[in-house]
């Protein structure tokens, strides 16, 4: 089952919105069959490690890091009759797809063809490589990270605005690879004002040498100020741009936008902004399983008092900013009370180069 975790692991950031999984086949103690589902739309786990097993999968042992699918309403066919027809004898899962499509059916198939089934090998560690797909599928919303580059004194910009660069070389570039492994990354009209970023995820320093594969970029822009000209709407063959914006919006810009290839979508407002919640439901409805949220303070705090964060990672770099007027990581009115303050589980340090990443999740979402 090892093995097959680290199947699985390859397809970071390029299954979804399916979920990672790995798949091995052992005959008398030989592994014979090993695969991982690359691509959504492509292979299934089983499917290739059963093909490459062949005959030899006849009388094994199936182990494999998610319950195989069952059911018709998808690109590929299900895996369990393929399973059945293989031959093999035994099958290990280690834990039940929460997709209510799937759920207990495909255990059930199994156990009716007369195969041993074992569920559990490894369980723990199956819903942490998939914790955004289980998200996704219990709450129709995506698996939110918000991050954030930050002083000591947990400064994210200057009184002026500037932040580029508080944090090192090392954690920008570890957050080039969060950005690839995410479907999509999310500012506000703020930061695109300000800093004019690409949102691209990158091996390098050059704005052109991107990865293959980029996140969606989302930029939350209530009365749609955004330059025509700004860089997040540029290379959309290579990263395509949504706008989330409200009636406020100009109905001729939107149409200018939408002219340039540009999604925008204009919802409800919150306030006098766009309503986060009702976002993050068509997000997940337009099938993204993984957000990350590189926004301001202002951002950050809407963010947080509408519960849409699981995970926080705070990359520090050891600067001292000081000040009232220079920006926090979050900005607006929060709690005054010390009760009301945010709980945070699963405390995790590292180095990365010079800076610190402090990673936690919330613990009420």
């Amino acid at each position: 089952m090892t093995l097959a975790f680290r199947l699985a692991e390859k397809g970071r950031g390029f299954t979804s919105p399916n979920p990672m999984v790995g798949a091995v086949v052992v005959t008398r103690g030989q592994i014979v069959g090993q695969g991982s589902h690359r691509k959504a739309g492509g292979p299934h786990a089983e499917v290739i490690a059963l093909s490459q097993a062949g005959s030899r999968a006849k009388g094994g042992t199936l182990y494999v890091t998610l319950e195989p699918c069952s059911h018709l309403k998808k690109r590929t066919p299900p895996c369990v009759p393929l399973i059945v027809k293989a031959g093999v004898r035994r099958v290990v899962v280690a834990m039940v797809d929460p997709n209510p499509q799937v759920k207990g059916s495909g255990l059930a198939q199994l156990k009716r063809a007369d195969m041993k089934v074992e569920v559990g090998c490894g369980e723990a560690e199956a819903r942490q490589l998939n914790e955004a797909y289980v998200h996704w599928v219990q709450t129709g919303r995506p698996f939110t990270i918000l991050k954030a580059g930050m002083t000591l004194d947990g400064k994210i910009a200057t009184a002026s605005g500037e932040s580029q660069w508080i944090t090192d070389e090392a954690a920008r570039a570890q957050a080039h690879q969060l950005r690839a492994g995410v479907d999509a990354i999310l500012v506000g009209i703020g930061t695109v004002l300000r800093d004019n970023p690409t949102l691209t995820a990158r091996n390098s320093s050059d704005p052109l040498r991107v990865v293959l594969r980029q996140p969606l970029r989302i930029v939350v822009d209530s009365r749609l100020r955004i330059p025509l000209k700004a860089a997040v709407l540029e290379h959309q063959q290579a990263a395509h741009t949504l706008i989330a914006t409200t009636a406020a919006a100009s109905t001729r810009k939107i149409g200018l936008l939408k002219g340039k290839g540009i999604d925008v979508l204009v919802l409800p407002k919150l306030g006098d902004h766009v309503s986060l919640p009702t976002l993050w439901t068509r997000l997940g409805q337009l099938g993204v399983t993984t957000l990350l949220v590189e926004g301001g303070s202002e951002i950050n705090a809407a963010v947080l008092r509408g519960q849409l964060a699981q995970r926080l990672m705070c990359y520090v770099a050891p600067l001292l900013l000081g000040g009232q007027d220079a920006k926090g990581l979050f900005g607006g009115r929060l709690p005054r009370r010390l009760q009301d303050a945010v709980p945070l589980k699963n405390l995790r340090i590292e180095s990365v180069g010079r800076d610190m990443l402090i990673q936690a999740d919330f613990s009420t979402h």
